[in-house]
């Protein structure tokens, strides 16, 4: 009997304990990531990082033939509270080409631009390009798109046809 009454003691306390654990646990856990957003957007509001404010975050050069090259200028400002340092930029592939203020700093309130030149040589269809910024900013990346839809040449799309239809007969 004295058996039997420790043991639907010990139930009852497991119970009561790990019950009450659990939403007091839950309740925590759910406040943690609002405090920590509060807290991130705090941190964000008093940061002295330099900040890129762009004209523009895509430019669109619409339809061009292919083998051209054209260039657009992205324009920024630092917006932030202190220098702005742009250590590389790059684009997604050799096709695009950024020049940009390299290590040269940028005081808040100034501006600077980025040259971006994308050559369609190859390229045909819907062509979608990134530049990738590092530098001194709060995320240390920032990123630029260029698009254009290029016109395939048609000399250079028969061959492509050509060559496709070769690797096609070599692989039966």
């Amino acid at each position: 009997m004295k058996n039997l009454f420790l043991s639907i003691l010990a139930i009852a306390t497991l119970t009561l304990v790990s019950c009450g654990g659990t939403e007091t646990k839950k309740a925590a856990s759910d406040a943690a990531p609002a405090a920590s957003a509060v807290q991130a957007s705090a941190s964000k509001a008093v940061s002295n990082a330099p900040v890129m404010s762009f004209d523009k975050g895509i430019h669109d050069f619409g339809v061009i033939q292919e083998g051209s090259r054209v260039e657009t200028v992205f324009t920024f400002t630092n917006t932030g509270k202190s220098d702005l340092i742009i250590q590389d930029a790059r684009g997604s592939c050799g096709c695009t080409v950024p020049e940009y203020p390299k290590n040269l700093p940028i005081a808040p309130g100034a501006s600077g631009q980025i040259r971006v030149s994308f050559d369609s040589n190859n390229k045909p269809n819907l062509q979608q390009k990134t530049v990738t910024i590092t530098a001194n900013t709060d995320t240390g990346r920032e990123t630029i798109r260029i698009k254009a839809m290029v016109t395939a040449d048609p000399v250079k799309q028969q061959q492509r046809e050509a060559a496709q239809a070769a690797r096609l007969q070599q692989n039966n």
